[in-house]
């Protein structure tokens, strides 16, 4: 199928391997309610009702189009909106998609979903509305209902970097950094529980060679579902650098740092200290 886009959104579609965790995970839950061939292509649509929010171009609302009967397809961009109803004009699939334009914070829905498809995820859930959407969208989603994706797991490094500023590592961008000790896993949430935006946490890291400190990197692994653990990829969570206060380490001496930000507020909330004993 052939997809309309922006300069930004055509970036997304490029990233062949995030397109293809949610592939992956749409098609599983798709399995759990029924067999099909897909050799000979023969699928039956499953009367379930499917919430894409933040859908951008529509792709993940084409995958999910080929499994579920009715999908309902919202985004804030009016521009983007415009691309994806003009990529599903007479196509087989047109059928079974809603497109509207509208804010999902401000949303009514008539029915509860099945299944949520929300992919407006940052490192860390701290630069986009993850967390607060899908707080919001609990109530339209069915007792049994399930979200992809279903969580994330950060872990975080601490680093001498050049840069002093927030900034993020990705193909664009490959800011120079030294790890100076073991990573630690600091958080891991369940989307489907609510989750409380306002994050803090101490970091005590073992600094594993004699250096200077001056950041810390964290790193978002997204759970699709229990058995798809997805890490960053050109244009989903590329791993975040974020500047301490800059002092000299020693090889096996202990370093606690705090960290606080609002999830979904955007980096501008980060805020993080060292902590003296």
């Amino acid at each position: 199928m052939k997809f309309f886009t922006t300069p930004y959104h055509f970036n997304l579609l490029k990233d062949v391997e995030r397109l293809a965790v949610f592939h992956e995970a749409i098609t599983d839950y798709y399995k759990r309610y029924i067999n099909y061939d897909t050799v000979n292509g023969d699928i039956e649509k499953l009367e379930k009702t499917v919430l894409d929010i933040g859908c951008g171009t529509g792709v993940l609302s084409f995958f999910a189009s080929k499994y579920f009967n009715h999908i309902i397809a919202i985004d804030i961009d009016d521009k983007i909106l415009d691309c994806a109803r003009k990529s599903f004009e007479n196509t087989d699939n047109s059928d079974n998609i809603n497109f509207y334009s509208c804010d999902a914070l401000n949303s009514i829905f008539q029915e509860k979903a099945d299944l949520i498809i929300c992919e407006m995820l940052d490192t860390a859930l701290i630069d986009e509305e993850e967390v607060p959407v899908l707080n919001y969208l609990q109530k339209y989603l069915k007792d049994n209902g399930e979200i992809i994706p279903k969580g994330v797991i950060n872990i975080v490094e601490p680093i001498f970097m050049e840069r002093t500023n927030i900034h993020y590592e990705d193909d664009f961008h490959e800011p120079k950094h030294e790890i100076l000790g073991n990573y630690l896993k600091y958080s891991e949430f369940n989307f489907s529980n609510l989750i409380d935006m306002d994050f803090k946490t101490t970091l005590e890291f073992e600094i594993a060679i004699d250096s200077k400190i001056n950041g810390i990197k964290i790193t978002t692994f997204t759970k699709l579902n229990e058995d798809i653990i997805c890490g960053p990829t050109p244009m989903m969570n590329p791993p975040l650098l974020i500047p301490v206060e800059e002092r000299n380490v020693k090889k096996g001496e202990k370093i606690k740092i705090s960290l606080k930000y609002i999830m979904g507020g955007g980096l501008k909330t980060i805020k993080t200290n060292i902590i003296d004993e």
